[in-house]
């Protein structure tokens, strides 16, 4: 049986402090990790970043123009969907990474309106030894965007950079 990797370290008596992301020795080549919790999209999540992003497209930020498409109201933006499913997984996969080193194999096969409830989950891909980088190793996820009843909205690889657990962070520091 696989030995789960602990949510909490024990700090001191009757102390312990969340802990974040996996080492690299954690990860497993098809283990998969649902993320939660899940992220209830809003308007102002689709404007600010829309806006942010300068994605001025009335689709995602013009109610009247949205309604007279084939959605009948406004097209939340891939942006947007991208970073909040991203940033779900992040917690369980890369919260001890080095680094991002690549998206890849993109694809949103439906759309994502305000109110719509996203959960996403990860499948590990690969892993090896870096080879530039002997204290780390190289990480790869595929990661889906799913809605509450679901339907996958979103689908992406991403590779990114992850200690061996002997020179990772100590999570005993105080940071």
């Amino acid at each position: 049986m696989k030995k789960l990797v602990a949510a909490h370290k024990k700090v001191g008596k009757q102390r312990y402090r969340e802990t974040h992301g996996l080492f690299f020795e954690d990860f497993e080549v098809g283990d998969v990790f649902e993320h939660r919790p899940g992220r209830t999209i809003t308007d102002v999540d689709n404007m600010w970043q829309s806006l942010l992003s300068l994605n001025t497209h009335p689709l995602h930020i013009d109610a009247v123009y949205a309604s007279k498409t084939e959605w009948k109201r406004p097209l939340v933006s891939s942006l947007v969907t991208l970073a909040i499913v991203g940033g779900m997984s992040l917690n369980s996969t890369s919260a001890k990474g080095v680094a991002n080193l690549g998206w890849d194999r993109i694809r949103l096969t439906a759309p994502v309106f305000v109110g719509d409830t996203l959960y996403a989950e990860s499948r590990i891909l690969a892993k090896r030894r870096s080879r530039s980088r002997s204290k780390q190793g190289v990480v790869t996820v595929e990661t889906k965007g799913l809605k509450a009843d679901g339907t996958v909205v979103m689908t992406f690889e991403r590779s990114f950079l992850v200690p061996l657990r002997r020179h990772g962070v100590d999570v005993d520091a105080n940071y």
